[in-house]
């Protein structure tokens, strides 16, 4: 009996020890490696701080601005950012499944070989992004600005990019299979080493004479274009 009460209180030490870990480690300063797993970080000022292989899954960093902050192989997996300024950040190799990354700032920001599986990103502005090799599968990207994004490679693989704006996009080796296109802005955007798509996907987009279809497919027979109020 003795015996079990001595374990039972060593387990319960145990505990409290991650416990309180846990919560000491929100109180950390931003460091390669810093555990902020489920911290709330929101509208802070962390601009070119270095997360690389930071664990932040679950944390809040809605708000926050993180411009040029190197991220780079960290966890970012189902936090929040909603509205976070992360223009010209690193954060290549990075896992980011499920994020919520809504009208989030990722201006020329670098997501080279990221994971963004199901990420949460309507209205974010990937303005001249690099997503080469990215993983966007069945990512929820409508109304996303992709002007002039590198996407070279990546899996838009079941994504949904309705109303998104791709003009001048390069998407050479993207695959595009079942990839919601719906008024996706796409004059000016070279497709035709891209993979996957089919002509169904192309009915109700919009494009014009400078957008490049891959061979075998036909640019429908009128391109709807979203007037400058409904591409906002």
């Amino acid at each position: 009996m003795k015996q079990a009460s001595l374990r039972i209180l060593s387990l319960l030490l145990v505990w409290l020890g991650f416990a309180t870990a846990a919560v000491a480690d929100c109180k950390d300063y931003p460091g390669p490696g810093v555990n902020w797993a489920g911290c709330d970080k929101s509208r802070r000022l962390l601009s070119e701080d270095d997360f690389r292989g930071a664990n932040l899954s679950r944390a809040d960093l809605s708000y926050t601005d993180l411009r040029g902050a190197n991220f780079s192989g960290a966890n970012l997996s189902e936090a929040t950012m909603s509205r976070t300024d992360l223009a010209g950040a690193d954060l290549s190799g990075a896992q980011m499944t499920k994020t919520i990354l809504g009208r989030a700032d990722l201006q020329g920001a670098n997501l080279t070989g990221a994971t963004l599986v199901k990420a949460e990103m309507p209205r974010a502005i990937l303005t001249s992004a690099r997503l080469t090799g990215a993983n966007l599968a069945r990512a929820e990207m409508g109304r996303a600005k992709l002007d002039g994004a590198d996407l070279g490679n990546a899996s838009l693989d079941g994504a949904y990019l309705a109303r998104a704006r791709l003009r001048g996009a390069n998407l050479a080796g993207a695959d595009l299979t079942e990839a919601e296109l719906y008024l996706a802005d796409l004059r000016g955007t070279d497709l035709s080493r891209s993979k996957g798509l089919v002509q169904e996907q192309l009915k109700d987009t919009c494009g014009d004479h400078t957008t490049k279809l891959p061979a075998g497919l036909a640019a429908p027979a009128g391109w709807p274009c979203a007037t400058p109020d409904e591409e906002e």
